[in-house]
């Protein structure tokens, strides 16, 4: 390998922003020459959106720093990580955080070793107790072990949802076919009473947080602040990383949902739905026609995103029956006829063993230990 380059992105000029949030003036500049890089290589690997720069100037925007890590050999990036930090609770140091990645090569010792050389030494170096990492990497006997022979535990907490659902995008035909009858039924009573599904504007942001706010209401969820989705809007939209498709009946907003793609995959990102006029099956024709952009966009897979962590037969067993947690949407997405996949999950490297402890102590206190 004949040379590594750290690449710490953003500046930190804060000025106070009135909808709530700290911008920089980094927020405003295009992309760096670094960032486009990653960016590129992100892409060539078919690696996840939340490893994107863009992905980093989000969170950076709402209590995170973001830095991207990499690996070069001739020039070219050959591994590397965003990697994401926050303060713990009582100022006794951060989180270091890496969603849906580090992207390397796991069977390769050598590159997988030097890239966490450097991700522990920067994590060091901004007194984080611990690294957390949730790959985008399917479950298996091999990874778990290369990660256990790396010094990662298995975690119990997790940010990402690790359990999904994956729809092949093949055709319209074969699609259509592995959906139970209900969600098919339901998908055309949707055209029937003529729900309009249509691509949202910036200005529909806000009808899209009234939504989203009135669905975690209704569903007892948390949801982001408004300004997390008009940040995540112009970040992602104008560029052609993500869309948002907005549900209506006679002008009147029904429902919204935003997906985020690279050039293989997309994910059902954020999603909302009015109390009102549920019999017109809203919901149902926006997924459809979030598949429908993400196959005219050339994605293979359309992931679901977020169903509960348990096994397929436990899954079933039990979904009629319980609505706590992702429960309650596991029913709908289970409808659209995709493959269950678990990823590998969440492992913490530890580099602070007390303050490690305390904080595991403070989430089991909280009731966070998952």
């Amino acid at each position: 390998m004949a040379r590594t380059l750290g690449i710490r992105c953003g500046l930190k000029v804060p000025t106070v922003h009135s909808s709530g949030y700290t911008e920089r003036v980094s927020d405003f500049l295009p992309l760096s020459a670094e960032e486009r890089q990653w960016d590129a290589f992100v892409q060539a690997q078919g690696g996840h959106g939340l490893q994107t720069a863009a992905w980093g100037r989000l969170k950076a925007s709402f209590g995170w720093e973001s830095e991207i890590l990499t690996l070069e050999a001739d020039g070219e990036v050959v591994a590397g990580a965003l990697v994401l930090y926050r303060p713990l609770p009582a100022g006794v140091g951060r989180i270091a955080y890496i969603p849906k990645g580090p992207l390397v090569d796991w069977q390769d010792a050598k590159q997988l070793e030097a890239l966490l050389m450097k991700i522990d030494q920067q994590a060091k170096r901004r007194r984080a107790l611990f690294l957390k990492i949730e790959p985008d990497e399917a479950n298996s006997a091999s990874l778990r072990a290369i990660l256990a022979q790396q010094h990662f535990r298995e975690s119990r907490q997790t940010i990402q949802p690790p359990n999904t659902i994956l729809i092949d995008l093949d055709d319209d035909d074969s699609i259509m076919s592995r959906m139970n009858q209900g969600t098919r039924r339901k998908i055309r009573s949707s055209w029937k009473k003529d729900v309009m599904v249509r691509e949202g504007s910036r200005d529909d942001v806000a009808t899209f947080n009234r939504l989203i706010q009135e669905t975690g209401e209704r569903n007892e969820f948390g949801v982001h602040s408004t300004a997390y989705y008009e940040r995540a809007y112009d970040l992602f939209v104008p560029d052609g990383q993500a869309v948002l498709l907005m549900a209506e009946h006679q002008g009147q907003a029904l429902g919204g949902l935003m997906i985020l793609r690279n050039q293989r995959e997309a994910w059902y990102l954020y999603g909302a739905s009015a109390s009102i006029e549920r019999q017109r099956m809203a919901t149902y024709g926006l997924q459809w026609a979030a598949i429908q952009w993400a196959r005219a966009q050339g994605c293979q897979v359309y992931d679901m995103w977020g169903i509960p962590d348990t096994d397929e037969e436990s899954l079933e067993r039990a979904f009629q029956d319980r609505q706590d947690g992702l429960w309650g949407v596991y029913g709908f997405k289970r409808g659209f006829g995709g493959r269950v996949q678990r990823a590998v999950g969440a492992w913490d490297r530890v580099y602070f063993g007390p303050g490690y402890l305390a904080y595991q102590l403070y989430l089991s206190l909280r009731g966070q230990g998952t």
